[in-house]
């Protein structure tokens, strides 16, 4: 029961995340008075919706994505009769059923959608192409914020429990029992060199092996010199200690650091992704691991969700899971929208500031750039690019059921 909470729980979180996706480009169209006429949360058939002047907002059966409908997102092509554009929307999912039927369907009614006068200076392709940048950007933007959002909660909120360079045990026959030292003693400095952390402490200590150090520690308020001898274990030192924990807080600039961070790894993996969908089919049709690096979809983020709230861990480090889970998988979503393929997002804003370049260049050389750059010749590659974007989920999610991805054991 606590499983399937968790993973309803985490599950609920993306749907957030992907409605909220869809706000951040809902928003500035609204502000530009671009013509929505669907807000939309999954795929599939329509559960349930609701019509608020001439938009339509909804939820669709599949969790499976979102997306907004706004009208002329793609510019008509030459000899269009008036009164038609094509139609197209924001979500890939969405966006592959939409060019299908214009490629299917041809001139047909269900490759077109019809716009009245009163639409005039409404349509997407129609508003400056800084505007549509900023309309296309707010989605991917949205996701970075929640990711800062939810990091920030998870960071500094809730705080990481880090080892510390303190005393918690002595394990006996040891280095340490020899020295005297006891539970509580902090050590602040090992030789000459200051210890700021753990980390520092236990990398010194390998590097010594069976060398006499000296240890200033601070035991009851007063700073005491520690001579001893380390052991050896292997070729690393080996002192005897295991540390005490004490949750750290990060600051709202080291929070972004994180979200930087995070992205730059999420841009590198989108760089490997072939390689990476490679070692996913090898996970999936045979016994090689899953890398706990690797790409993970929306099935196997939800049953992560659920092992986390069944684990073991304090429930303040089960929500600090959770929460990091999100924040992380926010910013991956934001970033691959970035991709300039279309039906990403990143496909129209390339789009548009290619068309920028063009009215600039234009300008510069006395020469007029009236149409929009077409993005709609494109069509074949997106339906393609729209097809494998389908085949890698449905690859993930199979993956994620046979041989899910296991953070905690």
């Amino acid at each position: 029961m606590t499983w399937f909470l968790g993973a309803v729980v985490f599950l609920f979180g993306l749907l957030l995340s992907i409605a909220l996706h869809e706000v951040g480009h809902y928003l500035p169209a609204r502000r530009f008075n671009v013509k929505v006429t669907q807000w939309m949360v999954g795929i599939g058939p329509t559960a349930w919706s609701t019509r608020r002047g001439e938009t339509e907002f909804g939820v669709k059966w599949l969790p499976f994505g979102g997306y907004i409908r706004m009208t002329g997102m793609l510019p008509p092509e030459p000899g269009t009769p008036p009164g038609r554009v094509r139609r197209w929307s924001t979500g890939p999912l969405r966006s592959l059923v939409d060019s299908a039927r214009a490629q299917i369907a041809g001139a047909r009614e269900a490759a077109w959608e019809e716009v009245g006068p009163e639409d005039h200076g409404r349509l997407f392709y129609q508003r400056p192409w800084w505007q549509r940048v900023i309309i296309m950007t707010g989605g991917p933007a949205m996701n970075i914020l929640l990711g800062f959002v939810f990091l920030s909660i998870a960071l500094t909120g809730i705080g990481i429990s880090t080892a510390q360079p303190v005393v918690q045990r002595v394990v006996e026959l040891s280095p340490a029992v020899t020295a005297g030292l006891r539970p509580g003693d902090k050590i602040i400095a090992y030789g000459n060199e200051p210890v700021s952390s753990w980390n520092d402490l236990t990398a010194m200590i390998r590097a010594d092996a069976g060398r006499p150090v000296t240890l200033t520690i601070v035991r009851d308020g007063v700073t005491v010199n520690v001579a001893l001898t380390l052991g050896r274990n292997g070729q690393s030192g080996f002192l005897g200690i295991e540390p005490a924990y004490a949750r750290e807080h990060l600051n709202p600039v080291e929070v972004a650091g994180v979200v930087v961070t995070t992205s730059r790894e999420v841009a590198y993996g989108v760089v490997r992704l072939p390689e990476r969908m490679a070692g996913i089919w090898q996970a999936a049709f045979s016994d090689a691991p899953r890398q706990v690096d690797g790409p993970i979809g929306v099935v196997g983020a939800t049953r992560l969700g659920g092992d986390v709230a069944a684990s073991d861990l304090p429930v303040t480090d089960r929500l600090l899971f959770l929460l990091e889970l999100l924040g992380s998988f926010n910013i991956a979503m934001g970033v691959f929208n970035l991709v300039p393929l279309l039906p990403l997002d990143g496909g129209h804003i390339a789009a548009a500031l290619l068309e920028g370049a063009k009215r600039r260049l234009g300008r510069l050389f006395g020469r007029s750039w009236t149409r929009p750059v077409d993005v709609a010749k494109t069509i074949p590659l997106t339906s393609a690019a729209a097809l494998v974007l389908v085949a890698m989920a449905a690859l993930l999610a199979y993956a994620d059921l046979v041989n899910p991805v296991h953070f905690i054991d």
